[in-house]
């Protein structure tokens, strides 16, 4: 039998990953049979060999192959040698990180013939849900704007947002969780490369922001995801600017930040960066940035046009 499991939300791939290994553990108690090899490194020979070698016990094996998907030689070998595989009583189980393309001859194999399972990284109502879910495992629950905000300052890195939960299930101790304790426990997830876009729409410098937008999207970070952020920050940015009645720079950070419950990171680099719009232009932004998400939402654009829009339009 084989199973393969990719994607990029690595979280929720090792939870499957580790879910497998421990069922198979509590039916094979010896241990002796389970293998990890690094798939980088792998001679499809070594493989073949152990694969080869009879378990021990009479227990079924569990061979476990990490990021085989750069090691072509490998791929290629298997592929040769696959029919002896599709029926084993063992188990091999691929384990890839990130995305792979859909035209690599050893995916199109494992999609056709191996129990498959793809993790994407989460958005919208389905991230909403397993954070309230992981909360609610440690009898927690948490306001709606309190969760939005959460989300909103640590994005869809489940590792980054399970060890925020956690932080926060601590500090309640099972009391609800208020926008104020994200404000006082939780750093925002403000990138300093959108900082760096927001402040190239500044000095007029598009192609430069339309570079540092796009290293995101290589990472595989949403388009939904980078919209929120930049709105996000320039909802800050009119709030500061909006309370500065004379010099911003006389503003006192501490103050700033319990009156707007913002977190003091955000509001020091928001005072700079609020003294590089206009008034009417940041409305305009606003406005702007307002009207794409209600395109978005009812299907007249697509993300990433959306964002590309908004940043050649600004």
């Amino acid at each position: 039998m084989i199973i393969f499991l990719y994607g990029q939300d690595t979280y929720r791939s090792r939870q499957k990953l580790n879910e497998i290994v421990e069922h198979y553990k509590k039916v094979h108690q010896s241990g002796l049979n389970l293998k990890y090899f690094d798939g980088q490194k792998l001679s499809y020979r070594d493989f073949e060999d152990e694969f080869r070698q009879a378990p021990m016990f009479q227990e079924k094996k569990l061979v476990i192959l990490k990021n085989i998907f750069s090691n072509q030689e490998f791929k290629n070998s298997f592929l040769k040698n696959s029919k002896k595989f599709i029926n084993s009583n063992d188990l091999i189980l691929f384990y890839e990180k990130g995305e792979i393309s859909s035209n690599d001859p050893l995916f199109k194999f494992l999609e056709k013939n191996a129990k498959t399972q793809s993790f994407k990284l989460l958005e919208g109502q389905r991230l909403r849900n397993w954070a309230k879910r992981e909360l609610e495992k440690h009898q927690t629950k948490i306001e709606p704007q309190a969760l939005e905000k959460l989300l909103n300052f640590v994005g869809n890195n489940l590792w980054t947002l399970s060890n925020e939960i956690k932080k926060l299930i601590t500090f309640k101790n099972k009391g609800k969780i208020e926008i104020k304790d994200i404000d006082l426990l939780i750093r925002p997830k403000i990138e300093t490369d959108i900082f760096k876009t927001i402040d190239a729409l500044a000095s007029k410098n598009k192609k430069q922001a339309l570079s540092l937008i796009h290293k995101h999207l290589e990472k595989g970070e949403s388009p939904l995801y980078l919209l929120s952020m930049i709105n996000f920050q320039f909802r800050n940015i009119l709030i500061i600017k909006s309370e500065s009645t004379n010099d911003i720079r006389m503003l006192r950070i501490n103050n700033l930040s319990k009156e707007l419950r913002m977190h003091p990171y955000i509001i020091k680099k928001t005072m700079w960066q609020a003294r590089k719009f206009t008034f009417e232009e940041l409305k305009k932004i606003y406005h702007k940035l307002f009207m794409i998400d209600y395109k978005i939402k009812t299907g007249k654009i697509d993300p990433q046009t959306a964002l590309d829009l908004f940043i050649s339009e600004v």
